[in-house]
C-alpha cells in the first residue's frame, strides 16, 4: 500500500515581482497538489502581493541572505518532498517531473544539472561561467566526486535531507553547502540536466560576481578544513615543515665545509618550523578522529530515521526536527553520482 507523498515548493526571493506571478503559476500548474511556499526576504517591490496573488503561501523573512530564507524554510516546512527553485524564471516548471521522479527511485538529493545544458550560452555573465567551472573543479577534486553543478539553484530532496540539514551559510553561498554537506555525509545524490534560460529583459540579478565568489571560496576553504582536516593540516605541515627542513639542510652543508655555525638563528627558525610542521600534521590526525565520529553518529541516526519511518513517519519527523536543532554545530555534502562512495 502506497501512501501520498507531500511536496513543498520553496522559493526564496527578493525584489522578484517582474518574474514571481509567472513561477508560482508554472509551478501550480505543472504540480497542482502541493504547497508552494514564497519567503519574501524584506523585498522592496510588490514581490509579495503577486506571489500571493497567483496562489502561494507568502511568507516574511526580514534577515536578508538566501542561507538565512531557506534555514528558516527548512525549520518552518513539513513535507515528504521538497523543491527549491529561484524566482526569477530562470529554471522551467516543467523539468520537476524529472526531477521528482528521480528523487522517487530511493534519492536523497537530486540536483538540477545547469551546466550540461543551457547554461553557458544563455548565461550572459562570463565570470559566472568561470566561477561556476573554478568551484566544481575545486569540489571535484577536494571530495573525489564528479559532480557537474554545485551551485544550481533548482533541486529536489526528501525529508530526512530537509530535517539533517543545518544550515550555516547565510548568502548565496547556500547551494555549495548543500552539496558539500550531501558528499561529505555520504548522503544519495544525483543529478538530472534542467534547461536554463537568462533572466528576463528588466530583471536584475541579486548576485554579485566578485563578493558572493569571494564567500564561496571562503566556504569552500573552511569545508575543507572542517570535513578533510588531515589532507588541509597535513599539506600545511608538510610546506611549513619543508621549509624548515631546507633551511635546517642549508646550515648543516655550511657546517660541514667551515665548522662553524654562522646563521644559528636561522638554524633556530628552521627547528621552529620544522616543529609547526608536525603539530600541524598531528592536528590534522586528531581532528580527522573527530570528523569521522560526527559522520558515524550521522550515519547512525540517519539508520534510526529510515527504521522509524518504515513503521512510524511521524516518529521520523519529529526525530529529524530534533536531529535538525541538534546539529547546528556542521556544515559539509555527496555526489551522486558517485554513491558507490557512500
Amino acid at each position: 500500500m502506497t501512501t501520498h507523498q507531500t511536496t513543498a515548493v520553496l522559493i526564496p526571493c527578493l525584489n522578484e515581482e517582474q518574474t514571481i506571478g509567472k513561477v508560482v503559476s508554472d509551478f501550480r500548474k505543472e504540480l497542482p497538489d502541493a504547497q508552494i511556499y514564497v519567503y519574501d526576504n524584506a523585498s522592496d517591490d510588490h514581490t509579495s502581493q503577486i506571489a500571493a496573488a497567483a496562489g502561494a503561501i507568502v511568507r516574511l523573512a526580514p534577515e536578508r541572505g538566501k542561507g538565512n530564507v531557506l534555514r528558516r524554510m527548512l525549520r518552518d516546512i513539513d513535507a515528504d518532498r521538497y523543491v527549491l527553485v529561484d524566482g526569477d524564471d530562470t529554471y522551467p516548471a516543467e523539468d520537476v517531473h524529472v526531477l521528482l521522479s528521480t528523487l522517487d527511485e530511493g534519492w536523497d538529493m537530486v540536483v538540477g544539472d545547469r551546466l550540461s545544458s543551457t547554461y553557458f550560452t544563455e548565461n550572459k555573465r562570463p565570470f559566472h561561467n568561470v566561477g561556476n567551472r573554478l568551484v566544481r573543479s575545486a569540489i571535484n577534486r577536494t571530495f573525489h566526486t564528479h559532480i557537474h553543478d554545485v551551485m544550481s539553484g533548482y533541486r529536489v530532496f526528501n525529508n530526512l535531507f530537509a530535517k539533517s540539514y543545518a544550515v550555516m551559510s547565510n548568502g548565496f553561498e547556500i547551494e555549495t553547502e548543500m552539496t558539500i554537506f550531501a558528499m561529505d555525509r555520504k548522503l544519495r545524490v544525483t543529478e538530472s540536466p534542467v534547461q536554463y534560460r537568462d533572466r528576463p529583459e528588466g530583471s536584475t540579478s541579486k548576485l554579485s560576481t566578485f563578493s558572493d565568489g569571494l564567500r564561496v571560496l571562503n566556504l569552500i576553504f573552511r569545508l575543507v578544513y572542517e570535513n578533510r582536516p588531515l589532507p588541509f593540516f597535513g599539506t600545511l605541515g608538510a610546506a611549513i615543515g619543508g621549509v624548515g627542513l631546507g633551511l635546517a639542510i642549508w646550515v648543516c652543508v655550511e657546517f660541514a665545509q667551515t665548522g662553524v655555525v654562522r646563521r644559528f638563528p636561522l638554524l633556530i627558525g628552521s627547528t621552529m618550523l620544522m616543529i609547526i610542521g608536525v603539530i600541524a600534521f598531528f592536528t590534522g590526525l586528531v581532528l580527522t578522529v573527530f570528523a569521522n565520529k560526527d559522520r558515524t553518529q550521522f550515519a547512525f541516526e540517519t539508520q534510526v530515521y529510515i527504521a522509524a519511518s518504515q513503521y512510524h513517519p511521524s516518529v521520523s519527523r519529529t526525530y529529524t526536527m530534533n536531529t535538525q536543532l541538534d546539529a547546528q554545530g556542521y556544515s559539509g555534502s555527496h555526489n551522486a553520482t558517485s554513491t558507490s562512495n557512500a
